[in-house]
């Protein structure tokens, strides 16, 4: 489970709430914090009062978590901050990155240059987004996306195992397909077996999955699902092709297209845990 976690905190939003809320979980409760917040590069001769300010935010982020100084690991840096998140996940290895949200849709994104959106596309690691525009619960309920790839069998092992050190914690499974497929003649469609199989695979790890299928599209099925069942937390896998060319540039395309993690990003009813396929399984 998560060892390392960085927390991406601009002093604003619901995100240490939703750290406070992870800290409850015994599988998260033991994973070191550490809580980055960036100096804008724009500072220039202000620098000294940008860096005092950021101290204090990071203080009171500190104070507002309940944690004694000596149990979190506060990192200061000056830079661009979509840059700056990603480089330090990396120096840490962090297993999850924990960051705030405006909910901005694709093109909004762009043109506000949002950092989290940049993030999210660009990240290979396990982030959990958490909304300006949500109210931040317990986690109890976890909706977990079922695809039947690589990618979505690890979001279902993280999900459950999440799932498993939560006393009376739920987890539901949904699968959606684009139309529906006549069953064969053992009387199983597509979906029902992938649904079983991932019945079993939770099962495997612990926790009693309970499988739900809908026909339509899948983002917004997926979010229809997760208000339906009351979620306190979503978790996707996503296959969305990263920038081929450069690294450092978003891809433009696919924020602008159809992407189906992006869209419940903006609109699931819960925050969103996104689970990536890591670089060496490409």
């Amino acid at each position: 489970m998560f060892r390392n976690l960085l927390i991406a905190d601009s002093g604003k939003g619901h995100v240490e709430e939703m750290v406070r809320m992870l800290r409850d979980i015994p599988t998260v409760r033991q994973a070191r914090l550490n809580l980055l917040h960036v100096v804008p590069e724009q500072a220039g001769e202000n620098f000294e009062e940008h860096w005092q300010k950021a101290a204090g935010i990071v203080a009171e982020a500190v104070k507002r978590l309940g944690l004694d100084p000596s149990e979190i690991n506060t990192i200061i840096r000056q830079g661009d901050t979509k840059q700056t998140v990603l480089k330090v996940a990396d120096e840490l290895d962090s297993d999850l990155i924990v960051m705030g949200s405006r909910g901005l849709g694709r093109l909004q994104s762009i043109l506000s240059n949002s950092a989290s959106q940049y993030v999210f596309q660009l990240s290979t690691r396990p982030m959990l987004l958490v909304r300006d525009d949500l109210y931040v619960r317990h986690i109890n309920r976890v909706v977990v996306a079922i695809d039947g790839t690589g990618v979505g069998d690890d979001a279902l092992r993280l999900a459950a195992e999440l799932v498993r050190g939560i006393p009376g914690g739920s987890l539901i499974g949904v699968h959606i397909s684009r139309q529906d497929i006549t069953p064969s003649r053992g009387g199983k469609s597509p979906a029902d077996e992938l649904l079983e199989k991932a019945v079993q695979r939770a099962r495997g790890l612990g926790v009693e999955l309970q499988p739900v299928h809908a026909t339509g599209d899948i983002g917004r099925g997926v979010c229809a699902a997760a208000a339906e069942h009351k979620a306190d937390l979503v978790v996707i896998a996503s296959q969305d092709r990263r920038p081929l060319v450069a690294k450092a540039l978003v891809d433009l395309d696919r924020l602008l297209g159809t992407s189906v993690s992006d869209y419940i990003r903006v609109h699931a009813p819960a925050p969103v845990l996104l689970v990536r396929e890591p670089e060496g399984r490409r």
